[in-house]
């Protein structure tokens, strides 16, 4: 009896320490939501041989995948000169899905730069993935209302995100 109730005491004090490394929030979340879209979108552009693009909307905090992979079936999409999906601005299609995602209310953008421009009072900014593997150069910094800072960029060459975090 005495060692089944030191054993419950240990996995009733361990068991906040395993809910939080399982629960995705805040910093964590956003930034292996914007790893698998810009992930998603290099694999669209090298599969179907065209340019992908994830378009930033930093004054609502978002971000998707738009371009490569062909037509839609069928549905109500309207598309550009180009051949490509309009997305409609008055519904953001659902998070965490690979194609969309977001920056949590409590992350700020302290920097979005596209090609070494700086976008993070755009409307919208798009860094493009093409065919060959390789994509348009972007930086963004992250900070949490916790005092965590985080940097995600491209490698140009290979189209594969990075990020490096600071811890305040």
């Amino acid at each position: 009896m005495v060692v089944i109730g030191i054993l419950a005491l240990i996995m009733a004090t361990g068991i906040p320490a395993i809910y939080q490394m399982n629960k995705k929030e805040g910093m964590r979340q956003a930034t292996e939501s914007l790893i698998k879209v810009c992930g998603n979108a290099r694999q669209r552009a090298i599969f179907s041989g065209t340019v992908t693009r994830v378009i930033f909307h930093p004054s609502e905090k978002r971000f998707e995948v738009s371009g490569g992979g062909g037509r839609p079936a069928a549905g109500n999409q309207r598309y550009d000169e180009n051949g490509e999906v309009i997305i409609p601005t008055q519904a953001p299609p659902p998070t965490g899905d690979g194609i969309t995602g977001t920056f949590g209310e409590d992350l700020v953008i302290e920097m979005l730069d596209v090609n070494l421009v700086e976008c993070r009072e755009f409307d919208s900014a798009e860094v493009r993935f093409f065919p060959n593997g390789t994509c348009d150069e972007l930086t963004i910094i992250l900070r949490s209302n916790k005092g965590e800072w985080r940097k995600i960029s491209t490698e140009l060459t290979t189209g594969i995100v990075t990020f490096t975090e600071q811890l305040q």
